[in-house]
């Protein structure tokens, strides 16, 4: 019996996951990371999540490097990401201007193949190799 494709949401779902651990580990230090909203310091594992300064919902930028940044469970979740005070720390950090450019990024049109997802899969899954 011929073994059964994952779904597209699936592979969503894998490509979300590979690159929430690459964003956790990008920065990390000793495996101990900082929110990049309040500043908190944790183990990736601990409660440190891929926060989106726009919406996941967004595919254009939804594994955007730039959009997506360490963030604690506290300023991701219960904070509702805490936008404005990212939007402050991205101009701070990559130049004035790369919020509104994200903002407008958010906006296009973006339809990814299925091939494109397991590309992105597998780039991000060896960045971790690397990282580890």
């Amino acid at each position: 019996m011929a073994k059964k494709k994952p779904t597209r949401g699936k592979l969503v779902r894998k490509l979300d996951t590979t690159f929430s651990l690459y964003i956790r580990l990008r920065y990390a230090e000793n495996e101990i990371v900082k929110c990049f909203t309040c500043g908190k310091k944790a183990h990736y594992k601990d409660s440190m999540q891929c926060g989106h300064f726009q919406s996941r919902r967004h595919y254009s930028t939804r594994w955007d490097e730039i959009n997506c940044q360490v963030q604690c469970s506290s300023c991701n979740v219960f904070k509702h990401g805490e936008q404005f005070i990212f939007g402050q720390r991205l101009n701070e950090k990559y130049g004035e201007g790369t919020a509104k450019k994200l903002q407008q990024k958010s906006k296009q049109i973006l339809k990814l193949s299925t091939a494109d997802i397991i590309i992105l899969t597998n780039k991000y899954k060896d960045l971790i190799n690397i990282k580890k």
